[in-house]
C-alpha cells in the first residue's frame, strides 16, 4: 500500500496552520507537488518540505511522525482516507471532518472533531477541551461520527453536539455535554462538575458517580434495553460498557429542567452483595 509519510524536521517558532495535510488534498499529488504544498506560518507562506521530510505520493493514507503540537487544522474537512499521527498534535484536529479516520498515538489539543459530520477519530492519549463541540457563535456541534479519547479530556466536550458518539476513558473536566442537543457521551471515568448544563436532548452515560446539577431529577433505576444495542456498536470501537442486569443497573436522571430540556444522564451502579437485580423496566427506587 502506498503511504505518504511526513517526518517533522523542526518545531515551528509559532503555530503552523496545515489544512493541506488532508487525504483529500494530497491523494492526487506527486512527491514534488506535496513538497511544494503551501502552509501558513504566521503571516508567511512556507512549503511543506521546509518543516517535513516527505516520502511517497498519490495516496489517501497519510502518516505523520514527530511532535506536531504546534500544528493546527490537520485533517480539516477530510471526506475519506486515513491519517495516523505518531506524536502529539495541536488544535482543531479533524475539524469539520466528513469521513475517513484519524488515529493519534499521543495527545491532542482543543477542538478535536469540532463540528464534524462523519468519520472516526481515536486519540490514544489525552485531549483538550471542546471535543466535538460547536465553535463560538455556532448553534451546532458534531452531527455524526465517533471520537474516542483513551485518556482524559478538557472543558465543554460535546458542547451543542446533535448526533454521534464521544467516549472518554479518563476523567473529563467541567461542562461535559454543555447545551447538548443530541448524540451520546460515554464517560468511563466520570467528570468534574456541571455535567449536562443546559442539556436539551441526548444521553450522557457515566460508569462512575458524578456530581449533578440540582436541575437534573432522579427518575428511576433500571437496565435499559437500548444500551444493549448501543453496547454492540461500542464493542466494534473497542469500548465495553456494563449492560448485564445481574451485575448492576443504571440510575436515570432527567434534565436540564432549567432550559427546560429532555436529556438524560445514566449513572452505573454495580449491585451490592445480596441486592436483587432490576428488571429492564424503569422502576422507581430510592436514589
Amino acid at each position: 500500500m502506498n503511504i505518504i509519510t511526513l517526518r517533522l524536521k523542526e518545531q515551528p517558532a509559532v503555530p503552523l496552520e496545515v489544512e493541506v495535510l488532508s487525504p483529500d488534498v494530497l491523494k492526487n499529488l506527486s512527491h514534488a507537488e506535496i513538497c511544494a504544498g503551501s502552509i501558513q506560518l504566521g503571516k508567511r507562506q512556507r512549503r511543506i518540505d521546509d518543516f517535513f521530510e516527505v516520502e511517497g505520493e498519490r495516496s489517501d493514507q497519510l502518516e505523520i511522525h514527530g511532535d506536531i503540537s504546534r500544528l493546527k487544522w490537520v485533517g480539516r474537512s477530510m471526506t475519506g482516507g486515513r491519517i495516523t499521527i505518531h506524536g502529539n498534535v495541536g488544535m482543531h484536529l479533524g475539524a469539520y471532518m466528513q469521513g475517513g479516520s484519524i488515529e493519534v498515538h499521543g495527545n491532542a489539543g482543543d477542538w478535536v472533531g469540532a463540528e464534524m459530520s462523519n468519520g472516526l477519530i481515536h486519540i490514544h492519549g489525552n485531549a483538550g477541551g471542546q471535543i466535538g463541540a460547536g465553535y463560538r457563535g455556532s448553534m451546532k456541534g458534531m452531527q455524526d461520527g465517533a471520537i474516542i479519547v483513551d485518556g482524559s479530556a478538557g472543558l465543554e466536550i460535546g458542547m451543542r453536539m446533535k448526533k454521534g458518539t464521544i467516549v472518554v476513558g479518563g476523567p473529563a473536566k467541567d461542562f461535559a455535554g454543555l447545551d447538548m442537543k443530541g448524540g451520546n457521551i460515554v464517560l468511563l471515568a466520570g467528570a468534574e462538575i456541571r455535567t449536562g448544563a443546559w442539556m436539551m436532548r441526548g444521553t450522557i452515560i457515566s460508569l462512575t458517580p458524578i456530581p449533578l446539577l440540582p436541575t437534573f431529577h432522579f427518575s428511576c433505576s433500571y437496565s435499559p434495553v437500548f444500551l444493549r444495542l448501543y453496547a454492540n456498536f461500542l464493542s466494534k470501537l473497542g469500548i465495553s460498557i456494563p449492560v448485564d442486569p445481574k451485575a448492576g443497573h443504571y440510575h436515570l436522571y432527567s434534565g436540564d429542567t432549567s432550559v427546560p430540556g429532555k436529556g438524560e444522564i445514566l449513572i452505573w451502579r454495580p449491585l451490592e452483595t445480596g441486592q436483587i437485580p432490576r428488571t429492564t423496566g424503569c422502576t422507581k427506587v430510592d436514589s
